[in-house]
């Protein structure tokens, strides 16, 4: 299995906020296999002697250096923390402290080196999603599958998941009872699958706590309408994966959920699109680098998407907005959009990052006003 630690967007801003020389930012490629993680550990050695080499030429004091080749040394020599990765990783290393992220999405290698780090490709791994959670519930059975971006879905254990409906609810059938109606009971058929999806919904809760994966439904009518109803999970699919799925293997099911999360992302850009033009037709709309940097400055940015695999490397006027390209990435500089994306985050919009192909008009990036500028 993967194994996933995506930062919350609290961790995002954090690493958004840091100012200081020097700021090591390392993307790698990774592989969840672990006997091959040999070559990647090699990979990340080769890209730290890189980053090393650009903070010496950058002037940068050896005693700040130094903390930083030790601590991804150590990371690098860490036999623990190779046996477990994902698809890629991503390291952030000041001479004061290291964090790393293990991520689902397969992102390009990375060094960059400067006074803030890079945060584009993570925040692609938040943008939209690559994997989910499938609930397939029926009166006979509720398990819950994670379906992953690469590897084989499996199901994920579920303390205090009920057995069955009848379990849930303590009786040996849902058959409604002559009576139970006007009895007050509340043991009408809808009634007890009601109390059944709650039963579902508390157990299913410790579960996906902190989680912004979709939950997508597997079930049949009236359950999948039921439990939709009663669901306490924020991340609830709209799309439903319709039908009885008591006897659906994972594999069956995990195709029928890249489906709806393939919807889910077109959808999302399909809207964002709209927007923009929309927005462009107030003044409130633009992919201009220059102006985006100015308005993102002012906090006028309401959402912003951008090209994840762009490197404009220069500077951006901490007062003005003013953009200063440069002709090459060094120890100083840093990656223009990605200043951009930086400062949206810290004004409290949304960022999104994606491929050229998802950015509205084709450019590096588009930016959605709050207000005309």
């Amino acid at each position: 299995m993967l194994h996933i630690d995506l930062p919350t967007r609290a961790e995002i801003a954090k690493l958004a906020s840091h100012r200081g020389s020097p700021a090591v930012s390392l993307y790698l490629r990774t592989t969840p296999l672990t006997q091959d993680s040999k070559a990647e550990r090699i990979e990340l050695k080769n890209l730290l002697k890189s980053a090393v080499a650009e903070m010496a030429e950058a002037g940068i004091d050896k005693r700040s250096i130094w903390p930083i080749e030790e601590r991804v040394g150590a990371l690098i020599d860490d036999d623990d923390f190779w046996a477990y990765q994902a698809n890629s990783l991503a390291i952030f290393a000041t001479p004061e402290r290291i964090s790393t992220f293990r991520l689902a999405n397969k992102l390009n290698t990375v060094t960059e080196v400067s006074d803030r780090f890079l945060l584009m490709p993570l925040i692609r791994a938040l943008t939209f999603p690559h994997d989910a959670y499938v609930l397939a519930i029926g009166i006979g059975a509720a398990r819950l599958v994670e379906v992953s971006a690469d590897l084989p879905p499996h199901e994920a254990k579920v303390p205090g998941m009920p057995r069955d409906a009848s379990a849930a609810i303590g009786r040996r059938s849902l058959v409604e009872r002559p009576g139970d109606s006007q009895s007050g009971g509340g043991t009408t058929e809808h009634a007890l699958l009601t109390r059944y999806s709650r039963a579902v919904d508390e157990a299913l809760r410790p579960v996906l706590a902190g989680h912004e994966r979709p939950l997508i439904i597997a079930a049949a009518e009236p359950l999948a309408s039921i439990f939709r109803g009663v669901c306490s999970y924020p991340h609830l699919a709209e799309e439903i994966i319709a039908g009885s799925a008591g006897h659906t293997s994972e594999h069956e099911l995990a195709d029928a959920a890249r489906a709806i999360l393939d919807k889910i992302y077109a959808g999302e850009i399909a809207a964002l699109a709209d927007l923009y033009a929309a927005r462009g037709a107030q003044g409130r709309a633009t992919g201009d680098v220059a102006q985006a940097a100015r308005a993102a400055t002012f906090g006028a940015i309401d959402t912003l998407i951008v090209d994840m695999d762009v490197v404009l490397p220069g500077t951006v006027d901490e007062e003005t907005g003013a953009v200063d390209f440069a002709q090459a990435a060094d120890g100083v500089n840093y990656g223009v959009v990605d200043e951009i994306a930086r400062r949206v985050i810290q004004s409290g919009a949304k960022v999104l990052a994606g491929r050229r192909a998802d950015i509205p008009a084709g450019g590096d990036l588009a930016a959605i006003l709050r207000y005309p500028i």
